[in-house]
């Protein structure tokens, strides 16, 4: 089970919102490329990144920080937010992305999600972000009416790489992870999960790894920044 330390993006700097609301950011690094180095250098196989001016606006939004990140590291990256197009996906992929996430497309433009995966084999993630139960678009200020097993069945036969769980009202609160949903998606879904949102401690990933055994691996962010997680430790706790 792989832990993905998360960047998420505003502004060129290194934030944490507190259950997805952009105007309640913490800012915890200003030097994108240097952070992910620190998480690199201590010892985690990927790095997360999320562009969440790119996820309000529909494009990219913080290009030169995803850029110096690239350049500051030889982990994969898996990046989301504001990618809705062939362009997009061709363009990321292109400037060494290892994997795309793809979440308002999924909900809004499905053959694009297929496509992609036909095209881009093992490098197209499909981000499911819920608000309890229904998934959530547009840098999550909208909330649909499908709900997340409806979404992840749309594209079980599709290749995606994995499918990225995030229960929003649980993210950046330090509450937990919804343990349950998350076990039950990892069962259900016919493809890779990793989980997302409101992990705060080591006995939260051991929580996870023990319900949600086929968990692909586990997004972790602000109790990292915070120092309420060791990296090390984590690393260890899901490595097992």
């Amino acid at each position: 089970m792989i832990l993905y330390p998360a960047i998420d993006l505003k502004g060129g700097q290194c934030v944490r919102l507190l259950r997805g609301d952009m105007d309640k950011a913490t800012v915890f690094n200003n030097d994108p490329g240097a952070q992910a180095r620190q998480f690199a250098e201590a010892g985690c196989a990927w790095v997360h990144v999320v562009d969440l001016d790119g996820a309000v606006k529909g494009k990219a939004g913080n290009a030169p920080a995803v850029a110096a990140i690239l350049a500051a590291v030889k982990v994969p990256v898996q990046l989301g937010g504001g990618i809705r197009d062939d362009a997009g996906v061709e363009a990321w992929l292109a400037r060494g992305v290892a994997r795309v996430v793809l979440g308002t497309a999924a909900l809004k433009d499905p053959e694009l999600v297929r496509r992609s995966c036909r095209k881009y084999p093992g490098k197209v993630a499909v981000g499911v972000d819920a608000r309890q139960g229904r998934v959530a678009v547009e840098g999550w200020t909208e909330t649909s009416d499908i709900t997340v097993d409806d979404l992840a069945a749309r594209f079980a036969d599709a290749g995606v790489a994995a499918l990225i769980y995030t229960d929003i009202d649980r993210d950046g609160a330090m509450q937990g992870p919804n343990v349950a949903a998350t076990a039950a998606l990892s069962k259900s879904a016919g493809m890779p999960v990793i989980a997302s949102g409101g992990v705060s401690s080591l006995d939260d990933l051991k929580a996870l790894r023990r319900a949600a055994p086929r968990l692909d691996g586990v997004i972790c962010g602000r109790a990292l920044y915070d120092g309420r997680i060791d990296l090390k430790a984590a690393i260890a706790a899901l490595a097992g």
